[in-house]
């Protein structure tokens, strides 16, 4: 047991006393100090004692609409640690291709008596998307919190980073790196955030470079947030003479590199790659990517946070929280090239998924 107060006790940065007094329950211990013994105790594997083990004031829901983006998980988990440590209970709902909706998932919590939900990147985000099953569930009593993609239709807490200042950072990035023909691969149209992306791209490519709405539209391209995706939509780009590609994902920009050297080309030599997100392990490609961070971890709090105030009846505005995005600079950006890069035919784009009957995830 010394040993193991030891660890405990070095692993939270407090001394053994103290680990035995929150072990053993017993009072004068600040809360922060409470749950960084506990956190300790979780990381090093040990059981926590049945009286320090918390009763559940509830169930919270969390719909995202996948977990093959690495961004959903990190969403996930800042979500469901933030929960837990309010004594909630997270109930993570996913949704699959040919499998649960958004709706059935939805009445399924609903039908478990959940305390609230939390949406990521849902419907809600959809500018096409009937906005009348949130009026339904505020019906039935259920308070609810959305992250990225605003509607004014929807009388709820909302939650988004920049995507307007997010571009621009990219845009104002790459031009200083003399950069002049920079692309935009984005989602489809009918999606919030992407609806964001294109506005802040086009007005900085005016104010930055000078180039006219009709310009500037002509570099953008729209597939899915997958790596197929930014593969075809940066092929097409890399066609059209671009020494830059602004990606709406890190997956999309992953795809963009791959793009670039099928056809032969370098990252960052001939073609320089931003991504969106700065998802887990990001840092670790090849190059690693210069991405926008999405504070994930600022959302995650402020959702969990407004969502509580709602189940506690004290609910905060119903308006949007706003969060800047942040340039992430590592190594797929570079001075533009002397000479734009060879237009080489296009590598065939094994299921790029740029038709529009395909499902897509506007959460990034």
């Amino acid at each position: 047991m010394t040993a193991r107060l030891a660890d405990i006790a070095a692993q939270a940065g407090v001394s053994e006393a103290t680990v035995s007094r929150v072990l053993n329950g017993k009072p004068g211990v600040s809360a922060t100090t409470r749950e960084s013994v506990l956190a300790a105790l979780d990381l090093l594997g040990y059981e926590r004692p049945v009286r320090l083990r918390q009763r559940s004031a509830g169930l919270v829901g969390l719909i995202t609409p996948e977990l093959q983006n690495p961004i959903f998980p990190a969403f996930a988990q800042i979500i469901g640690q933030a929960l837990t440590r309010q004594g909630y209970t997270p109930v993570l709902a996913t949704q699959t291709p040919g499998g649960s909706t958004e709706d059935e998932l939805v009445e399924m919590l609903v039908e478990r008596g959940v305390a609230g939900i939390i949406f990521v990147s849902g419907l809600h985000a959809d500018s096409t998307a009937d906005t009348e099953r949130y009026a339904r569930l505020h019906g039935q009593g259920v308070p609810f919190v959305l992250i990225n993609g605003f509607s004014e239709k929807i009388d709820a807490p909302f939650v988004s980073p920049d995507d307007c200042a997010a571009v621009r950072l990219s845009v104002t990035h790459l031009a200083a790196l003399g950069h002049r023909r920079i692309g935009l691969a984005v989602g489809q149209k009918r999606f919030v955030p992407v609806q964001r992306k294109i506005e802040g791209f086009i007005a900085s490519m005016g104010d930055i470079l000078g180039l006219a709405e009709e310009e500037a539209r002509a570099l953008i391209r729209h597939s899915l947030f997958t790596l197929e995706g930014g593969l075809a939509a940066a092929g097409e780009l890399i066609a059209a003479g671009c020494t830059a590609v602004v990606c709406a994902s890190d997956m999309m920009a992953l795809g963009a590199i791959r793009s670039a050297r099928q056809r032969g080309l370098s990252v960052p030599g001939d073609v320089s790659v931003v991504g969106f997100d700065d998802s887990p392990l990001i840092a670790f490609t090849d190059p690693p990517l210069t991405t926008i961070r999405q504070p994930v971890d600022a959302m995650s709090q402020a959702a969990v946070r407004a969502l509580l105030e709602e189940i506690a009846g004290t609910p905060a505005p119903h308006s949007e929280f706003m969060f800047l995005p942040e340039l992430v600079v590592r190594g797929s950006t570079a001075a533009a090239p002397a000479e734009p890069a060879a237009k080489l035919p296009a590598q065939p784009a094994s299921s790029s998924g740029r038709s529009g009957d395909v499902a897509d995830t506007p959460g990034v």
